[in-house]
């Protein structure tokens, strides 16, 4: 019964989650172009 909770919460935030790591990946994204943009200077 234990391990079944864990995987529960686990999931519950793991889907909590989403929106952080889509802001995540937007931050990585801009922070790549601002790397680019500095290179091709």
């Amino acid at each position: 019964m234990k391990p079944m909770i864990a995987v529960l919460i686990t999931a519950v935030m793991t889907l909590a989650g989403c929106n952080t790591i889509q802001g995540m990946g937007q931050d990585i994204q801009k922070a790549g172009g601002a790397i680019e943009r500095a290179g091709s200077k």
